[in-house]
Formats: structure tokens, sequence, C-alpha cells
């Protein structure tokens, strides 16, 4: 089989595989080429998700008719004024989406530079239709009908509309997010859905585009490394969801799905969330144009960096020392759901009042000390006797002692005091501003992670021995795992020995465990080096030993504590990093603002 030249006509559709593999595609690089052409407002309108139409209006430079007719050529752009694509700073540089979009769609083109002639191009799944005078403000305006509709092949792979609507909202949304000094508006379908006003700072622009909550359960990064910023919003450990789909990561002004910036993320959020939820982001990196390669992926979502590990460090170290200092916080109040759950006894309509002459009422107890034996009362006490005898199989749970101690001001403890317990899980506290709820098995869990996390920074977790040593039989790879790890364990506590080819002897425990099951805890311990052996390394691994500990030495649900253990969880809770959230991501303590208890009774 002889080599042969494509047609161009054939060069331009496979281009448009790399370049438009679906509306949101189309539609990211006709927004780009907007923000690119200095404009202050970038309108945006849709329907069908973008798969019948897809209308993008401008208010920037413009073009002439021969800059049209140049642009839709391939491999034709105004954004490399020299050969140095290394220094390119625009969204866009490659000159390949018009052509490719005109490949596949219906494409009309109109332009007018300030002061000039309007001018339209209509081409027509790559052939050139129409053109003429057009009549449009300064800017451009650029309208995709039917995509793929002469090629069923790529047509048959386009998800519902409803599906490429919300992949066409989310590319908007990140390309805004970027641009705070740009306007967009979105409108699908005739119906507004989204509209930001130009000229806002980043974090004005970021909370106006994520959940409102955001911004109350959220960290301020600012991080400066020589020529290299990091900067934006992270979510709290316990504000997270259950995709990745809300982080929004930007190099350079550029959004990006970058492995090794997602990665570096995962690793900040390592021990602080269960491997299946993920925290609300929103970070801005910029690092000279030298030390980074735009030009690794055909729709420009992926980034090379020169120095990966710089990168990779700064976000590790920079997110965690800025939840370091934060980790004490957690989500600031009840979910709205939540507090709507409360339940509100309706009020009993009240019986009109007796008249003067009126009679007894019947069901009045006729005791003696109410009145006569004769079955009279002197006075009516119908609103004075309750009976507060509960049902003898329906005591309640909850346990409280007499409240002596003052409540302690906000700034310098903010769990309050110690009010009481409730089935014997939940600590119930009295703060200056509000009340506040502790689980206490989840914040108990945390504090002993960080001091087996303190143990393997070199602080050593002080131990107890067993008065008699307890064998633990394994199969044998286990054994040889637990005795490759055994000088790092003996750092958390843990002091095991090889007792033959298929056990080990357990010869102290950590001492703030206190008794457990040696045989559990070990056995927990060789599943976790097993589990994790090929894909972390020893110490990653020994993290996951230490949550598995704090997790067996925790309070458990269940337990009665008294007022003065409550109180000593409390405090020592206010002073431990990432107390806040339990070892799974989920809150520790929740508060319910004296504002919101006022509603729950009326008063506001």
């Amino acid at each position: 089989m002889s080599i042969r030249r494509l047609p161009e006509k054939l060069v331009n559709r496979i281009a448009a595989g790399e370049v438009v593999e679906r509306p949101a595609a189309a539609l990211k690089e006709l927004v780009e080429n907007a923000i690119d052409a200095g404009s202050t407002r970038v309108s945006v309108r849709i329907a069908e998700g973008g798969i019948s139409r897809i209308e993008v209006e401008d208010d920037g430079c413009g073009m002439t008719g021969a800059d049209m007719a140049l642009a839709l050529e391939r491999h034709a752009t105004s954004k490399l004024p020299t050969d140095a694509i290394e220094d390119v700073t625009t969204m866009g540089f490659r000159g390949e989406a018009l052509p490719s979009i005109a490949s596949v769609a219906r494409l009309t083109l109109e332009s007018r530079l300030a002061g000039g002639d309007g001018w339209k191009r209509v081409v027509d799944n790559g052939v050139l239709v129409a053109e003429g005078p057009a009549a449009l403000g300064k800017g451009t305006r650029v309208m995709v009908e039917d995509l793929f509709a002469r090629v069923p092949a790529r047509r048959k792979f386009l998800r519902s509309g409803r599906s490429e609507y919300a992949a066409c909202l989310d590319v908007v949304r990140r390309l805004a997010m970027a641009r705070p000094d740009i306007g967009f508006t979105v409108e699908h379908d005739g119906r507004r859905v989204l509209d930001v006003q130009g000229g806002q700072d980043q974090l004005t622009r970021v909370a106006a585009l994520t959940q409102r909550e955001l911004a109350a359960n959220s960290i301020g990064v600012d991080i400066d490394r020589g020529d290299v910023h990091l900067g934006g919003v992270i979510s709290l450990p316990t504000y997270n969801r259950g995709i990745a789909d809300h982080q929004y990561l930007f190099v350079n002004g550029r959004p990006v799905k970058d492995r090794l910036l997602v990665g570096a993320l995962r690793g900040a959020y390592a021990d602080l969330l269960a491997r299946d939820r993920h925290p609300v982001v929103a970070l801005f990196l910029d690092v000279p144009t030298s030390e980074v390669d735009v030009n690794v992926h055909p729709a420009k979502t992926e980034v090379r960096f020169r120095d990966p590990q710089l990168v990779r460090g700064m976000i590790v170290g920079g997110l965690r020392r800025a939840l370091d200092e934060h980790g004490f916080r957690s989500v600031q109040r009840p979910a709205e759901a939540a507090l709507a759950a409360w339940q509100q006894e309706p009020v009993a309509p009240q019986p009109p009042a007796p008249g003067l002459f009126a009679a007894p009422t019947p069901h009045l107890p006729n005791r003696a000390m109410f009145g006569g034996d004769d079955g009279t009362t002197t006075a009516l006490l119908r609103d004075r006797i309750v009976d507060f005898a509960p049902p003898r199989d329906a005591l309640p749970m909850g346990r409280a002692e007499v409240a002596v101690a003052p409540v302690p001001e906000a700034e310098a403890h903010p769990l309050g005091i110690a009010r009481g317990q409730i089935a014997k899980t939940y600590i119930v506290a009295e703060a200056e501003d509000g009340l506040v709820i502790v689980d206490q098995h989840a914040a108990h869990e945390r504090l002993v992670l960080e001091q087996l996390r303190r143990g393997m920074g070199g602080q050593a977790v002080p131990s107890q021995g067993l008065l008699l040593p307890e064998v633990v039989e394994l199969d044998e790879p286990a054994c040889d795992r637990l005795e490759a790890a055994a000088p790092q364990l003996a750092a958390l506590g843990v002091e095991i020995e090889r007792f033959g080819p298929a056990a080990v002897m357990v010869r102290a425990t950590p001492a703030m465990l206190g008794a457990i099951d040696c045989q559990k805890l070990v056995t927990d311990i060789a599943d976790d080096l097993a589990g994790y052996d090929a894909a972390l390394g020893l110490n990653e691994r020994l993290e996951l030993v230490a949550a598995t500990m704090a997790c067996h030495g925790s309070v458990r649900a269940g337990r009665t504590l008294s007022v003065a253990e409550m109180n000593a969880l409390l405090r020592t809770m206010e002073v431990t990093p990432h107390s806040g959230q339990c070892n799974h991501g989920r809150p520790t303590w929740v508060k319910l603002a004296m504002d919101d208890v006022e509603k729950l009774f009326g008063r506001k």
C-alpha cells in the first residue's frame, strides 16, 4: 500500500477529533479565544447542551475580514508573534480550534474592529457557503450549530443533553474563576444559569462560582517560594465531597487537570480524609513560563513542570502548614437540612377560660388540699398540674451534672465547658457563643493519632509492657512484614519480635491505648502493611498503621464519662492539630449558634 498525502478536509476532521471531542471542548476553545481578544464581557448561549447550538459573543478587539479568512485556516494564529512557544502567555496558541470546529459543524463567524465595518463568514462542515457584511458591535460573535451532524460515528458517542450541558457549564465556570476581571454570562435553552460581574477579586469570584458555605469553611493560601507563587482557598477537611469535580486547579491562569497537582493535593489531605472523600479547593499556581511546558496536550489541560518536585513539595508542605494552623476548626455549623430536622412540638390550642359562673371542670383531681371532699374546688389549677414521670420503658439516655462552672471566654476556650453526655456518645458543652456537641469517639481517635504521629516524628510513644507476652499466630508473609517494620513500630509503642516462622510475640503496647486486644491489633497492623505494600513507602504505610491503632485505643461510643473527663477531652482538642475532624474526615464537633437555638424556639 503506497503512502498518500491526506486531503485538507480529512486532516481537519482528524484534528477535530483531538481538539473537539464534545460540545464542552468546542465551547472551551471559543471562550479562550474571547479571553485572548482582551474582552471585558463574554456571553455564552447554548441549546440542548451545546449539541444543537453554541454561541459565544465578546467585546474584544475584533477582526478584519482578511483576518477572519486566515483564522479559519489551520495553524494560523495571532498569539505567537515569534517562534518562542515556551514564552506563550495566552490561553490558546495552536491556531487549530476554529478550522477544526468548522470541519464538523456549521460555523458562523462575525466580527468588527472598533471604528470599522462588521464582516461575516459561514463555513458548513469545511465548505465556505456565505460571507458578507454583518451588523454587530465591536468584538466577535461565533455560532456553532449541529455539531457532528454529518459525522454520525462521533455523534452517537455524545452523552445526553443534560450531561453535555453540565460539562459546558463546568468549562465556563473554570475559565471564569481564572479571570475574575472579566464578566461572564451563560444561558441554556433561554434560561440564564450563570452571571458574574467583571472586576472582582479572586476570592470573591471563587465564592460566587462555588458553594455558598465554602467561604465559612475554607482556609486562605498565600505561599511564595522564589519565583513561584501559590494562592487560593482550600476547604477544611470536614467540608468535603464524594467526587473530585470540585477541585479547581490553575497554572498561570490556565485551568488544568494535571496528575502531579491532583496527587500533591491528595498527599496534603492524606491522613485527614477517607479515601473516597475529596476536598473542595481553588488553587492558583503562578510560575515563570520558562519553568512550565503547556504544549503537552491537544486540549491544553495538562502541563509539564521543569522541577516537579519543587511544585509538589510546595503544594503538600504549604497546604499542610495551612491545615495545621487551622486544624482545630471544624465545619462551622450544622447543615440547613440538619437544622430543619429538629422537631417542634405543635402547640395545643388552649381551651377558653371559664366564666365566673362556670361549673368546676370534671377532670380535675378531687383532692382535699384543693377543695372540699364533696368534689368542689376553690381554684382552677388546669395549667399547673403536670405529670413529669416518663414511661418506664422509654427512659432517656442522656446524663447531666450540675452546671456549676462558668462559661469560659470563646477566644480562650472555643469548645466551652461540658454540661453533660447524651447516649453515652456525645458530649454537650456550653460555649460563650453557642451550643457545642462533640463525638467523643471521633475526637479521641484523632487525639490518639496525633500523639502517635509525634512518636513517628521522633518523640517516642510511651509503651506499656505486658506481664505475660502474647503470641499472635499469622501466616509467614505477614510475619515477615511485621518483622521488617519492627523498629518503626517500636517508635509507636508496639514492641514485637519474631516467634517462629508463623507467629510474633507482643511484648508491649502503647500506654495510651490501655487494655486492648493484642491479637486484633497486630492482625490489623499486618493487614495495613500488606494492603498498601506496593503502592506506598514504609513511612506512608505506618501512617495508616497509626490510624488503625488510634481507632483501637480511642474512647468508644457507649462509655460513660465524668464531667472532669469531658472537660479534659475538650481542652486537649483545643490545643491539638486537626482535632476538628476524625481520621476519616468527618467532623468531631459541631456548634449550634445561639441565634439558631433561638430560631428553633421561635424567639427570632
